[in-house]
């Protein structure tokens, strides 16, 4: 199971932590993404991380403001969201594969998933 957390109201040009936590499982072995989902808009991937080698990949919307980092020790994948705007307004979700290689922006390619935690940019 994979839990989200961090979600909130946040002003323009202002930062939030996300944190997804596995429980049930070590997230050691898996590569784990970032997708989020606006009303009316077609699912997003925004960041991924590999296992293997802490490799990061960010979509062009989010490069430079965004980071992705893992803590294995605590079983927690962290996503930073710096300079937010109002189109980062969305539920955010992670999901992991057992894959430590992948990194993939793919909704495919990932089959845990969390339950997403709501982002809003608002003034």
């Amino acid at each position: 199971q994979l839990v989200e957390s961090g979600g909130g109201l946040v002003q323009p040009g202002g930062s939030l932590r996300l944190s997804c936590a596995a429980s049930g499982f070590t997230l050691d072995y898996y590569a784990i993404v970032w997708f989020r989902q606006a009303p009316g808009k077609e699912r997003e991937g925004v960041s991924c991380i590999s296992s293997s080698d802490g490799r990061t990949y960010y979509a062009d919307s989010v490069k430079g403001r965004f980071t992705i980092s893992r803590d294995n020790a605590k079983n927690t994948v962290y996503l930073q969201m710096n300079s937010l705007n109002a189109e980062d307004t969305a539920v955010y979700y992670c999901a992991a594969t057992r894959r430590p290689y992948v990194l993939s922006l793919r909704p495919a390619t990932y089959d845990t998933w969390g339950q997403g935690t709501q982002v809003t940019v608002s003034s």
